[in-house]
């Protein structure tokens, strides 16, 4: 186990400070800390299924046991990427869980020739993998339950598992779907966790040559939610724009919300380096998503009722570009 501080954004609040939001209302960018954001990176080992699982988990200032949020990479990725998210919301006073997944983690492209990456990740998107990570969900939740129970260990009582939200990019995004409620081929729900009580995928999924959207997500009943944007496509998976939109469209109503980014392109929820011939990222979009993804967890893991109202009522819009997407239902 090791124990690192971040040189990240420790001026996080001034640079992302809401110029038009009046002294004392709602505000989902603030932080009351300048501290750089402390995580600590352990691995949680599956006996069962002889799988080891890096994580990093970002802490809190406060000691208190804190509401937690789970974090599922693109393929390709690690718990180190989309960091950004992590160090805001746990400067929000979040445990953010960042789960590594082997088998459709970094190690599938760093350890082959460059040639050779491009048909590795496309094997590393087999459905053995998906369900591989379907079961890592809960296997992480258990793990967090124990820890949060032993004395001496380093979460001793600093996790709020009553409160648990989940989030994920991409492949991530399809992780965290099916943990939160979306219907599988002859599965059902199976690999839904119930401990889970809001979901964020980023880069959402509706692709399945068996079932339509609306049998995929119709008994979806938690708060959902969805960011992509109006380019968000990617090399792998052949998932559509109209795709992605679809999922929003098939989940029933109730606490549910669509962000579309103009000109989000799938990298734009991403925060590492970008590979040659990908456009620069716009640098209003994570402050968007970091707005909007934060009022989201305090309203729906806090139960804030001033973030609701932020998010229900005109918050979101005046933060949003013009040609931004803004959906609820």
């Amino acid at each position: 186990m090791s124990f690192r501080r971040l040189s990240a954004l420790a001026l996080l609040a001034g640079l992302l400070a809401w110029p038009g939001n009046p002294q004392g209302l709602y505000d989902p960018l603030s932080v009351e800390t300048s501290e750089a954001a402390r995580y600590i990176d352990v691995s949680a080992r599956d006996e069962r299924r002889d799988r080891a699982l890096p994580l990093r988990i970002y802490l809190p200032s406060s000691n208190a046991p804190a509401p937690v949020i789970l974090f599922s990479h693109g393929l390709g990725g690690s718990r180190e990427g989309s960091a950004y998210l992590g160090e805001h919301w746990s400067a929000r006073g979040y445990v953010v869980v960042y789960v590594q997944h082997p088998g459709s983690d970094e190690d599938v492209w760093k350890t082959v020739k460059p040639r050779e990456r491009m048909a590795a990740m496309k094997q590393a998107g087999i459905a053995q993998n998906s369900r591989r990570r379907f079961e890592d969900v809960g296997f992480v939740i258990d793990t967090l339950e124990r820890w949060n129970g032993e004395a001496g260990n380093s979460f001793f009582n600093r996790l709020d598992l009553t409160r648990i939200g989940m989030s994920g990019h991409s492949f991530g995004a399809r992780t965290t779907q099916v943990a939160a409620g979306q219907s599988l081929p002859g599965l059902g729900t199976r690999y839904s966790d119930p401990r889970i009580d809001a979901a964020l995928p980023m880069s959402p999924s509706s692709q399945n040559r068996i079932l339509t959207p609306e049998q995929q997500f119709r008994s979806v009943d938690l708060p959902w939610l969805l960011m992509t944007g109006t380019q968000d496509t990617a090399a792998i998976g052949g998932e559509t724009v109209e795709g992605r939109l679809a999922v929003f469209d098939a989940l029933p109503p109730g606490s549910k919300y669509e962000l579309v980014l103009f000109g989000g392109q799938h990298h734009a929820f991403t925060d590492g380096e970008l590979r040659r011939g990908l456009s620069p990222r716009d640098p209003d979009h994570h402050r968007v998503i970091l707005a909007l993804s934060t009022a989201f967890w305090d309203a729906y893991l806090r139960d804030d009722a001033g973030a609701r109202a932020w998010l229900d009522g005109n918050g979101p819009t005046e933060i949003l570009d013009s040609r931004d997407g803004w959906d609820r239902k």
